[in-house]
């Protein structure tokens, strides 16, 4: 039942938080930026202003679906973002590059983060394998049960740990975003104000699901490791 109230509760406060978010891009999307660039232009804008030219800035299909890709040095913007001549598209579009001067100025916390990606899948996986020996028959293959603790714990752990790395990479991103889109004048107060807001619920639904990480990982540790009959 606890973990039923833990789904439940973050599952509830990620609506509210990702709900926030499209109705502020909504709202933010219908003022034109003054400054009249499209979130490519931004895009290409910033990082030429930070020197990084093996970068380029590509449009995606679908909604908030923006991104950084290190693998293959791209920005990935969608449509809204890539055509939009706004305040979101401003923030999102100048976020996106923050990471990609974060990966061009060797930042500790992405690169600590893009080490741990083949953790984080791999302790994906584990739990998955581990979920589907539950369900048919229990745990089949006669592990005794505080091994499947420590195995359960400490990849949720690797998880947890993620969510909580990430937190500072997207924190960052915006703080360089903004710095830029104020230093640049390629917003007015107004408009700053509004990415700034912007990006700050952004930020919240990683903030949520860190949250709900943590909480989850606590819960799978008391019922392993909190003492039994």
């Amino acid at each position: 039942m606890l973990l039923i109230l833990i789904v439940v509760v973050f599952g509830i406060l990620g609506f509210v938080v990702s709900s926030k978010l499209k109705s502020k891009f909504k709202k933010y999307s219908q003022t034109a930026l003054q400054s009249n660039l499209s979130g490519k232009e931004i895009a290409e804008l910033m990082l030429a202003d930070h020197g990084i030219h093996n970068v380029s800035v590509n449009c995606v299909d679908g909604q908030l679906t923006d991104h950084y890709n290190p693998q293959n040095r791209t920005v990935n913007l969608s449509p809204d973002v890539y055509y939009g001549r706004n305040a979101a598209a401003t923030a999102v579009a100048a976020h996106e590059c923050g990471h990609a001067v974060q990966h061009a100025q060797a930042y500790a916390w992405l690169n600590l983060r893009s080490a741990m990606v083949p953790m984080q899948n791999a302790s994906g996986k584990i739990l998955n394998i581990v979920l589907i020996a539950s369900l048919f028959g229990g745990f089949l293959i006669g592990l005794p049960y505080e091994f499947i603790g420590v195995i359960v714990v400490g990849a949720y752990g690797i998880m947890t740990l993620f969510t909580f790395v990430t937190l500072p990479v997207e924190f960052d991103a915006s703080k360089r975003a903004l710095a830029w889109v104020q230093e640049r004048n390629i917003v007015t107060s107004a408009e700053y104000s509004m990415s700034k807001d912007a990006l700050k619920w952004a930020a919240m639904t990683y903030v949520v699901a860190a949250l709900a990480s943590l909480a989850t990982l606590a819960y799978y540790a008391s019922v392993f490791f909190g003492g039994r009959d």
